[in-house]
């Protein structure tokens, strides 16, 4: 097989998967896409009417996921508007070892179902004291430390303005007191040392994960407008005097869900 057939082999994945889910849902075609990560899972059941849901394990190229707080199901919703958003529960780590390809399968295939705007959310770790556990903070920019790419091949996209300046405009509108970071995505699964830590505060960084980067570098080659936004969900080594662990990530995901997930909605909603 040539590299040209090769990389054209995701975008027909994705594609396969997104005809699977307009014969699936009922809709031909979808507006934004929702990535829900740790604590913002709740913001779908507020967008609007949940039309169809579909376990995401049947449709092409997705698997269920492997890291709890994590839903399996993909999930096509109406908003007020008669909008339609298409919801990704089923996210795929770079550390689950299945290949860059089947992290950013969810983003390829909301583009592939029309969508021309794509959310991407997390719980990370924060690099600012002054972020307290359940703050979120809008994403301006990443530093990507996983030593790899989604694109393949002489594929040079510029992303300069990767974190759309206008879609953080109209969240700060819903709440002006939201703030922006850098977000830095490190490979896992492990957490990172405190030397880790301060190397990426040095070098720019904001807030530390193991998503959102490479989800957002193939959003763009894909033609979506990208809005990125992390709930802190503790702060990164070093930074805390305490170890850290998954279960406080869950807690604190739980803590701020209700109040995250109804802020995410009324973007969302202003969109």
């Amino acid at each position: 097989m040539t590299t040209t057939a090769q990389s054209a082999e995701p975008f027909a994945l994705a594609q396969a998967a997104a005809d699977h889910i307009a014969s699936a849902t009922g809709v031909a075609q979808h507006d934004i896409a929702l990535v829900l990560g740790s604590g913002w899972g709740g913001a779908a059941d507020l967008i609007g009417e949940t039309t169809a849901t579909l376990p995401a394990h049947e449709v092409p190229g997705f698997s269920a996921p492997a890291v709890e707080g994590h839903v399996g199901t993909i999930r096509s919703v109406r908003a007020a508007d008669g909008k339609r958003a298409l919801v990704l529960g089923a996210r795929t780590h770079y550390y689950e070892g299945r290949g860059v390809r089947a992290v950013v399968h969810g983003v390829r295939t909301a583009a592939a179902a029309g969508c021309r705007v794509v959310v991407l959310t997390n719980g990370c770790g924060g690099l600012n004291p002054a972020w307290a556990p359940g703050t979120p903070v809008l994403i301006s920019d990443h530093i990507n430390l996983t030593a790899t790419s989604p694109l393949e091949g002489p594929t040079f996209v510029d992303l300069t303005d990767l974190y759309s300046a206008r879609l953080r405009a109209v969240a700060k509108s819903v709440d002006p007191s939201l703030t922006e970071g850098v977000y830095v995505q490190f490979p896992g699964p492990h957490y990172e040392t405190p030397a880790e830590v301060q190397y990426a505060k040095r070098i720019g960084g904001d807030l530390i994960g193991m998503s959102t980067a490479l989800e957002a570098i193939a959003a763009r080659h894909a033609g979506l407008e990208v809005f990125g936004i992390s709930l802190v969900t503790n702060l990164a080594a070093g930074i805390s005097p305490e170890p850290l662990s998954h279960e406080e990530v869950l807690a604190a995901g739980r803590a701020a869900g209700p109040r995250i997930s109804r802020l995410l909605a009324d973007v969302i909603a202003a969109i």
